[in-house]
């Protein structure tokens, strides 16, 4: 009977280290998996700023060239004949390139530039984009 009681002891010790390296296995697999996760998430946080500071080079740029449209608008409409230079088909060419606050204005009756309305921004503001690394300190065990 103690001979019965040591083998049963026995069994359950071998099982017992074998359930022990099965679960390191897992463990060494999943830590695997866990690096490599950690290093695509680091490539795509490094997109994202990558991005976002193109995206900024071209919205200042997008301001830029809207100024000068609108500077070209402007010196237009202090000729002394003013619009009536500008032909429909002008208007509305420069209606087109100007996007929405200085085709606003020359749809308005081609008021001066100080009537251009300012409240329109981007639908796609880089404000609209948040960003949050609360969770890149992970508490590691």
């Amino acid at each position: 009977q103690i001979a019965q009681c040591f083998e049963a002891t026995r069994r359950r010790c071998c099982r017992l280290e074998q359930d022990g390296r099965q679960a390191r296995e897992q463990l060494a697999r999943v830590e695997a998996e866990r690096a490599a996760l950690e290093v695509k998430l680091k490539h795509a946080r490094n997109q994202v700023e990558v991005e976002m500071k193109k995206r900024h080079r071209a919205e200042a740029e997008l301001e830029k060239q809207e100024r000068k449209l609108q500077l070209v608008f402007e010196c237009l409409m202090r000729e002394p004949s003013g619009s009536r230079v500008l032909s429909g088909e002008q208007c509305s060419v420069l209606s087109a390139l100007a996007g929405r606050r200085l085709g606003a204005a020359l749809a308005l009756g081609r008021r001066s530039s100080s009537a251009v309305d300012e409240t329109c921004q981007s639908l796609l503001s880089h404000s609209d984009i948040s960003y949050d690394r609360t969770e890149d300190d992970v508490v590691r065990r």
